[in-house]
C-alpha cells in the first residue's frame, strides 16, 4: 500500500497539474497501438488461443477493475452531511430562594458592603478555529474547523460549510503540529461524508492545548488531504 500511496503523491504533484497534455499524449499512445495491431493482426493471435485470450483478460478485469473502483470511485462519488452545531453549556443562574408564606421578604439593601467578595463566574468555555486548505491542486480542501469546549473538559471538532477531495479511506485527526499529519496525532474518526457540516467528539482526556490543527489524512495510502490550521 506504501507504494499505491507514492503513486497517488505523485498523481497529485505532477500528473494531475499536466493532465490535460497526459491526456492528449495517452490518446495518441492508444491510437498507435490500434493501429499497430491492425497491422500486425493481433486480432488474428487472439481468435487462434481463444482461452488463453479469456483467461488473460478475466485476470486482468480481476485485478484492474477492483482496484480502479476503489482508487478512483471516490473521484465522482460525493456525499453530504448536514448536522446541527453542538450545544454549548451556559452557566446555570440561581433560582431566587422563595419566602415562606406570610413572611414579608426583607426589602433589598441599597448599600454594597465592600468588604463583601464578589460573585464568581465560571470560566469561560474554550474555542479555537481555523481554515481549511488542501495538501496541493488535486486534494483541494474548504471550510470551517472549529474547536469547541461544549462543557468544562468535553470537547467537539465541527468542520463547517466543508468541501474536500473524496478519497477511498478518509479520517479526521487532531494534530500536534499546525503542518498537519505528525506523530501524536489523536484520531476523532472517519470522515462522515467529503461536504457538509459535521461534528467529531474529542476522546476524554485529550489534551487539546497542544491541538495546532485538524488534519484530514487518508489512513489506507497516508496521504494528506487537507489541514486547518487552528489560531
Amino acid at each position: 500500500m506504501e507504494l499505491l500511496g507514492d503513486l497517488e503523491r505523485g498523481f497529485a504533484a505532477w500528473i494531475y497539474p499536466n493532465r490535460l497534455l497526459i491526456g492528449l499524449v495517452v490518446i495518441i499512445a492508444v491510437a498507435g497501438l490500434a493501429v499497430l495491431g491492425w497491422r500486425r493482426r493481433w486480432d488474428l493471435v487472439a481468435r487462434h488461443h481463444p482461452g488463453r485470450t479469456l483467461v488473460g483478460l478475466a485476470i486482468a478485469l480481476a485485478i484492474v477493475g477492483p482496484l480502479g473502483w476503489y482508487l478512483g470511485s471516490p473521484l465522482f462519488l460525493s456525499s453530504t452531511v448536514d448536522e446541527a452545531p453542538p450545544a454549548v453549556a451556559a452557566e446555570a443562574t440561581p433560582a431566587p430562594t422563595p419566602s415562606s408564606p406570610g413572611v414579608a421578604s426583607p426589602a433589598p439593601s441599597a448599600e454594597i458592603d465592600p468588604a463583601s467578595p464578589a460573585t464568581s463566574s465560571a470560566p469561560e468555555l474554550v474555542e479555537r478555529s481555523g481554515v481549511f486548505t488542501g495538501a496541493d491542486e488535486f486534494h483541494f480542501s474548504n471550510g470551517t474547523a472549529r474547536l469547541i469546549e461544549v462543557s468544562p473538559g468535553s470537547f467537539i471538532v465541527r468542520v463547517e460549510d466543508f468541501a474536500v477531495r473524496n478519497g477511498p479511506d478518509l479520517f479526521v485527526y487532531l494534530s500536534p503540529s499546525a503542518d498537519g499529519y505528525t506523530d501524536g496525532v489523536v484520531e476523532l474518526g472517519r470522515l462522515k461524508a467529503d461536504r457538509g457540516n459535521q461534528n467529531y467528539e474529542v476522546p476524554a482526556g485529550t489534551d487539546v492545548s497542544s491541538a495546532r490543527s485538524v488534519v484530514i489524512w487518508c489512513k489506507q495510502f497516508a496521504v494528506q488531504f487537507a489541514t486547518a490550521p487552528l489560531g
